[in-house]
């Protein structure tokens, strides 16, 4: 059974930071693209960074280019996102998954940047 446990969450004031960390079971997690993800309240689930199964084939998208880090340790099956310099329209539930389009994400962990 697939499993993906996100934390890391919390409140912050826009420049501040916080690390997303994604823990996994169930599957074959070194052989696996891996992404994060995030819902802002009252929009579409929307892809933010993928990694490799190796960790170097890094992407993001635009907006967090520069402020968001993903990383991968195989070893412990666990994936993270260190987020710096975080903005109000960085708010929403983030989630991450063995798929793009977010299917196996996990139940996912509130970010809220806010003065």
């Amino acid at each position: 059974q697939i499993q993906v446990a996100e934390s890391g969450g919390g409140m912050v004031r826009p420049g501040g930071s916080l690390r997303l960390t994604c823990v996994t079971s169930g599957f074959r997690f070194g052989d696996w693209f891996m992404s994060c993800l995030r819902q802002a309240p009252g929009k579409e689930l929307e892809w933010v960074s993928g990694i490799s199964t190796g960790g170097t084939g890094i992407y993001y998208i635009d907006s967090v280019k520069g402020r968001f880090t993903i990383s991968r340790d195989n070893a412990k099956n666990t994936l993270t996102l260190q987020m710096n310099n975080l903005k109000p329209e960085d708010t929403g539930v983030y989630y991450c998954s063995k798929d793009r389009a977010g299917v196996y994400r996990g139940p996912g962990t509130q970010v809220t940047v806010s003065a």
